[in-house]
């Protein structure tokens, strides 16, 4: 499974790209996205997701 980000509800603060332990997520013109093929919803690495804990968006972003 991976992670998603609901990119209507950005606001692209970017604290989650720099909590991502795997750097699955992406930035491209001022758009943030999460690579499916590398992130493991940090598994083995942290308690949950870093991603869903640093966000200041409820629901922003969410399992795909």
């Amino acid at each position: 499974m991976a992670m998603t980000i609901d990119e209507s509800q950005c606001t692209a603060c970017a604290m989650c790209e720099s909590e991502c332990p795997t750097d699955s997520i992406l930035e491209k013109g001022g758009v943030f996205s999460i690579d499916a093929a590398s992130c493991n919803e940090c598994e083995g690495l942290e308690d949950g997701p870093q991603c869903v804990n640093s966000c200041p968006v409820d629901d922003c972003i969410v399992r795909a």
